[in-house]
């Protein structure tokens, strides 16, 4: 799986130099129309080319970037994926109960999150060391909330509620709750 801090990069470049350039267009617009002295007048045929050219960069841009997503591929293919590894975890008053701490993952293996709320609707949120997500979901009482991951580095990753629960909710971190083991 592609790290997403990777992907995030990627995306970040390529749509903001699309975004630059359809900007452009209205820049040009607007030198246009307060040019002083003579106005020159685009062409309809040239401004019908640049705008289906934008349509199609962005159209292309986004059909090139769906597969980068790492999760897209194991979403789309989720009935038919078994985990190897599945972690049942209650959140109650404001508190995760983890089945193992820390729960041992192993490389390459689809891991489920299997969470259930007791009361409110909290988050369950993966962390880097770095402190940037690497997943999250919404836990909400009375549905079925899981998450299918796929690890591919060795790291201890912290839980954190990313979602607000209450004046109580800031203090929901365990702190390398999560160990990855047996990458290269």
């Amino acid at each position: 799986m592609v790290d997403s801090t990777t992907v995030l990069w990627g995306q970040t470049i390529l749509y903001t130099v699309y975004v630059l350039i359809a900007i452009s267009i209205v820049g040009w617009f607007a030198y246009s129309v307060t040019k002083q002295g003579k106005t020159s007048t685009v062409s309809k045929t040239f401004f019908w080319i640049y705008f289906g050219a934008l349509v199609v960069a962005g159209v292309s841009l986004h059909l090139i970037t769906l597969n980068t997503i790492p999760w897209v591929e194991q979403d789309i293919n989720r009935a038919s994926i078994e985990a190897d590894q599945q972690f049942d975890i209650v959140i109650e008053s404001h508190v995760f109960i983890l089945p193992d701490e820390p729960m041992v993952v192993n490389c390459n293996e689809e891991v489920l999150f299997d969470v259930t709320s007791k009361d409110l609707t909290y988050g369950f949120g993966l962390f880097r060391p770095d402190n940037s997500m690497l997943m999250q979901m919404q836990v909400v009482p009375g549905h079925r909330n899981d998450l299918l991951w796929k690890f591919d580095k060795n790291a201890s990753y912290t839980i954190r509620s990313t979602e607000y629960s209450g004046p109580e909710g800031f203090q929901m971190i365990i702190e390398d709750a999560v160990t990855v083991v047996g990458c290269a």
